[in-house]
């Protein structure tokens, strides 16, 4: 397993813009968390603004010019949002296709009608997994709770045996499987290879999501039940369709960018040669921009087209598609200003310096850090890009499978125990119906549990590749 050595200094060393020692640089970051943690929690600031605020009082309390850090804000501002802000986009159009053509009802329905008793929370994990790939959290809970409460009502099971292994399914591919924005951010900070760290993360994601979500719900069964509340079931949207697109065209098109990534992927690893046309060729159609592209324009012949859209219905299905993603990219864009600002701070290599003696995985302390930045600011994705930003020095003598590890161990745990302060708690509370109590003791603890499966699997994956 790759530790901290003192080696990795030498590598990517970027001139701070302070000259502060140790100890104000470990103030000014607590600082600036609290002051982030503080506005988002306390005072309801849009996490763009706390974000925002929070690099500027880093890099106060840490004495660097303000004019330096403003630079280094917006450098990694843009720098983030070139990176991942035509992904985001491309996967958002993918989604509302796949959400509004009613493919995703039908890969719901044709996936239910073969399940049935016992297995049906499988069939649940399933489905959730499948349409979470390009789907956003929030997006994919909106468009599940209806087929969720469904099931639940008319087959007369309990909802939190239904409902845990869809919320699964959707939390973990948000937190460990690109395309989704905190993966992807991580993975240009520590410059990890995409089609590895997707490889390894459907790796760890499957045994994940088997126990948070069919095995856990066993027991969230027993500890809550409530009945449906019929008030949260809305109209699905295919109900207004008098046709959809089938089920294995639907599938073909969802699982195109995943296939052409790890096509990339294996082709690298066969090949072995960035001159040979087949790598080359490969390095294009399997690039994240590419297959997510080829899948948003397949996607408009194979969901679009069956659905009866005309050409100004699928341009008006894509501008809906980018409007609800505004505030996600601005929010990444400025996590990437404040990760940006603790690089140039210094604070990166002051984590290397201090923990050289220490006796502790890389990979754990990478898990720790997006812990506690999880715990404090109740979002997964500002957990990601800060942990990130942090812990990228420890990747620069890493393996290509390690540091996509790294990237893995960073989505673990930003999943960990959401709460009060995370928006998805309150979301999940609402639709279900739920308690504040009922909801810690279901939610909550299926997020911790796979925060700490999915970190140990990454850790035990370390020590055998």
């Amino acid at each position: 397993m790759t530790r901290l050595s003192v080696e990795m200094l030498a590598a990517d060393t970027v001139e701070p813009i302070t000259s502060a020692g140790h100890a104000q640089l470990g103030i000014a970051v607590l600082a600036g968390i609290a002051v982030i943690v503080l506005l988002i929690t306390q005072f309801k600031v849009h996490a763009f603004l706390a974000l925002t605020i929070g690099s500027l009082a880093l890099g106060a309390f840490a004495g660097a010019p303000l004019d330096k850090v403003i630079v280094s804000f917006t450098t990694g501002l843009g720098t983030t949002v070139a990176g991942v802000g035509v992904l985001i986009a491309l996967g958002a159009i993918l989604g509302k296709l796949l959400a509004d053509s009613g493919g995703a009802d039908q890969i719901v329905d044709t996936i239910l009608a073969k399940a049935g008793g016992r297995s049906m929370p499988w069939a649940m994990v399933l489905i959730a997994s499948v349409i979470g790939l390009p789907l956003f959290f929030e997006v994919g809970i909106v468009l599940l709770i209806p087929v969720v409460l469904m099931v639940a009502k008319r087959g007369n099971y309990s909802l939190m045996r239904i409902g845990i292994p869809a919320l699964a399914g959707l939390s973990v591919m948000h937190g460990l499987i690109p395309p989704h924005p905190g993966p992807l951010v991580a993975i240009d900070t520590v410059k990890a290879n995409l089609g590895v760290t997707l490889a390894l993360g459907i790796l760890v994601a499957i045994p994940t999501v088997i126990i948070a979500g069919p095995v856990f719900s066993k027991y969230a069964a027993r500890w809550v039940d409530v009945p449906v509340p019929d008030r949260m079931v809305p109209q699905r949207p295919s109900e207004e369709l008098e046709h959809r697109p089938g089920f294995v065209a639907t599938i073909a098109t969802v699982l195109l960018p995943v296939v052409l990534m790890l096509s990339k992927a294996l082709v690298d690893i066969v090949v072995d040669d960035p001159t040979h046309t087949v790598q080359r060729v490969f390095d294009v159609i399997g690039s994240p921009l590419i297959a997510l592209l080829a899948a948003v324009i397949v996607g408009m012949f194979t969901l679009g087209r069956p659905a009866g859209f005309s050409k100004e219905r699928i341009s008006r299905t894509v501008e809906l598609g980018l409007a609800p993603i505004a505030s996600i990219l601005l929010i990444v864009g400025a996590g990437g200003g404040f990760k940006q600002t603790l690089i140039d701070s210094g604070v990166g290599q002051m984590i290397l310096e201090i923990s050289k003696d220490w006796s502790i995985p890389a990979l754990l302390l990478a898990w720790l850090i997006a812990v506690a930045i999880r715990l404090a600011t109740g979002s997964a994705t500002v957990a990601t890009i800060s942990a990130a930003g942090l812990v990228a020095p420890l990747a620069a003598d890493m393996s290509t499978a390690h540091t996509a590890l790294l990237v893995l161990a960073i989505g673990a745990g930003s999943l960990f125990f959401s709460h009060v302060n995370d928006a998805g708690f309150w979301l999940v509370k609402e639709y279900f119906g739920l308690t504040v109590g009922q909801t810690l003791k279901t939610w909550s603890v299926m997020e911790t549990i796979i925060s700490v499966v999915a970190g140990g699997l990454v850790l035990l994956l370390s020590l055998i590749i």
